[in-house]
């Protein structure tokens, strides 16, 4: 997908189904590559970021979102039932026609494929990362774990730290250190961009990738508590504009 079609349907997406605000917009990269690491906040997470943070972004999604045949499985879980409430038989008539809209999107967008637990997949996520990275362009991760429990004052749960690779990857392949940028996605209509933690190369990788990861966690979690509130409080889909 061209540039200028991804930001219209963007602004689309802006226009109706989020219209919030972006804090911390001088903390934004005057130019990439760089990688922003945000709360996922169910739908809305991936929304609000594109909407909010003025670049393209090339998500990580989870596999299952762009295969054919495993889409309208998962999202009748994940999205049409548990979000939308709507009950079988319905519902899975329902996520078999949304699948055939998203999942030719999401590969029009440029996501990449996420498949957890798969040790060959995952390797070729990080390697279809560096060739955003290698274009100096933008990444946006989700790295919430869903299989663990959410912190009681925020509802984030735990961040995963494979996302944190990418900075070795890239510091071993051009000798520059990554940016990774935090970001807060608040209930409230809010989209909270937080100053960059760098790669240090000088860190053992193990201490490294637990550093970067276990920073942007903490910050993300920092932005949420200031804003206020705690994640699944409500949907922020179409918040009031501010």
């Amino acid at each position: 997908m061209h540039d200028t079609m991804y930001h219209f349907l963007v602004g689309l997406l802006d226009l109706f189904l989020w219209g919030g605000t972006l804090e911390g917009e001088e903390n934004l990269p005057g130019q990439g590559p760089a990688v922003f690491v945000a709360n996922h906040l169910d739908a809305t997470g991936p929304i609000a970021c594109h909407c909010s943070i003025p670049m393209r972004l090339h998500p990580w999604s989870v596999g299952d979102m762009m295969n054919p045949a495993q889409a309208p499985g998962y999202l009748n879980q994940d999205f049409v039932e548990r979000q939308l409430h709507l009950k079988p038989p319905f519902s899975l008539q329902f996520s078999r026609f949304l699948a055939r809209i998203t999942v030719p999107m999401f590969h029009a967008l440029g996501c990449i494929p996420v498949n957890k637990g798969d040790y060959a997949g995952m390797q070729e996520t990080l390697e279809r990362s560096m060739d955003v990275l290698r274009g100096s362009r933008y990444l946006l991760i989700f790295p919430e774990d869903p299989l663990l429990e959410a912190v009681d004052s925020t509802g984030i749960k735990p961040f995963l730290h494979t996302f944190a690779r990418l900075g070795e990857r890239y510091y071993a392949e051009t000798g520059k250190r990554l940016a990774f940028y935090p970001v807060a996605v608040h209930q409230d209509g809010v989209v909270q961009v937080a100053e960059p933690i760098l790669y240090n190369p000088l860190r053992k990788l193990g201490e490294e990738r637990q550093r970067i990861k276990d920073l942007v966690e903490s910050r993300i979690h920092q932005m949420y508590e200031t804003l206020g509130g705690k994640q699944g409080d409500a949907l922020a889909l179409c918040p009031e504009r501010k």
